[in-house]
Order: C-alpha cells, then structure tokens, then sequence
C-alpha cells in the first residue's frame, strides 16, 4: 500500500456539507418562486397603479350617474311645477264654459240668469274645493293676526278683538293663508 493509501481521506459519508450539496443535485430542481422572484409576475406598485386606475373609473361612473340623477330629479321638479295647477285648471273649466253661456244669452230673462250663476257660483266653489283652497269666513270668531287683516276697531258689546263684519273673505291653501280676511274687530271698551 501505498503512503497515499494509507492516508484517510475525508469521505462523503465523514462530511455532511458534501451530503447536503449531493442530495440538492441528485432531487428535482427547487420552485423558482421560493427563491427569486418571477420576471413575469407584475410589481407591486403595478398592482396598485391598476387598482387606482380602476377606482377613478368606478368613482367617474359613480359621479355620472349621481349627475343623471340629480338631472332627472331637477327635471322631475321643472314638470311639477309646470303642471301642479293642471288639475285645477281642468275643474275650472266647467265654469269658464258656463260664464260664457252666460254672457252669450240674450233672452233676458233674470230668473233663468240666476239659476245660471248660482250653478256656476257652485262649480267654482268645488273646483277651489278640489284644489285645496278653504274659505276663511271669521264673523263672530276671535281675531287672528295670522289669518285676518284689521282695517278697523269699532265700539261693540263683543268682547274685545271679535270680527264683528267681514268685508273681504279670506282664502288658505292647506295650512298657508292665500290671502288675509279683511275685517272689523271690536274695539275694547276702555
């Protein structure tokens, strides 16, 4: 034997540095991805710049679509607007026909001109009716600023501040005063 021979040599089985690089290149070759990254896969910033790109598209849909609604609301309320009186107009018809036979009639009987007005008088108080507008007739009643308009005080045996004669009727519509009564009231006795 040579000295050669006799000299140990480190084994592969004594090192297991060399085991470990042995076993790496005879297993099947590591995934790519645990180790370095994809060429392919996009970046994070690119990622992010797409998503941005999509919540500025979604964010301009969502902005036009609130626009056509505020659009169509706004036309909504134009046609409102232009067309709230159209049913009271309607019922008002009747009445501007009936005054016109009226006027048109020559016969010159006054009894059968009455019963025309009257008939028309009432057409036109259930067309006010219709639409909403109540009578404020406040004879007797105490005086109220918001629905009244004083033009005078006379002495009276009425307690004070009672409407003692109406000379012009009062309109609402709803809860909102069309227009004041004018009145007299009693005038306190002092």
């Amino acid at each position: 034997m040579s000295e050669y021979d006799t000299e140990q040599h480190p084994t592969q089985q004594d090192n297991p540095e060399a085991q470990n690089n042995e076993r790496l290149s005879d297993s099947e070759p590591l995934n790519a991805s645990e180790h370095e990254p994809l060429e392919d896969a996009p970046s994070p910033l690119i990622l992010l710049e797409e998503q941005v790109a999509q919540l500025k598209d979604q964010l301009l849909r969502t902005h036009a679509e609130m626009e056509n609604v505020r659009r169509r609301a706004s036309d909504d309320v134009s046609k409102a607007h232009k067309f709230a009186i159209e049913k009271f107009a309607d019922s008002l018809l009747p009445v501007q026909e009936s005054l016109e036979k009226a006027l048109a009639d020559n016969s010159g009987d006054l009894n059968t001109l009455r019963e025309g007005v009257e008939l028309t008088f009432k057409q036109l108080s259930s067309a006010l009716e219709k639409g909403g507008v109540v009578v404020v007739d406040p004879k007797g009643e105490l005086f109220d600023p918001h629905l009244h308009q004083a033009i005078s005080a006379t002495p009276s045996e009425l307690p004070a501040n009672t409407v003692i004669e109406v000379l012009q009727k009062g309109y609402k519509i709803a809860d909102r005063v069309l227009r004041p009564a004018l009145v007299i009231v009693a005038a306190s006795s002092n």
